[in-house]
């Protein structure tokens, strides 16, 4: 079951690469969803994309 507030999706992903976020994920104690969605964030940000904090949708920096 999603959290509230959150989308929920399929995602098909190739079985190793799916070991792989499970073992990060025992590392750093997260589920793989929670390691899978720190992982875009990570992503998103080294591309310089900033997340709204209320509502976890891109910012609108040049909003008019």
């Amino acid at each position: 079951m999603a959290s509230p507030g959150k989308k929920a999706f399929p995602l098909r992903i190739d079985p190793v690469l799916w070991e792989e976020l499970q073992r990060l994920a025992a590392q750093d104690l997260r589920s793989v969803n929670a390691e899978i969605e720190f992982l875009l964030r990570e992503a998103l940000a080294r591309r310089g994309i900033k997340l709204n904090a209320q509502r976890d949708t891109p910012a609108q920096e040049d909003e008019q």
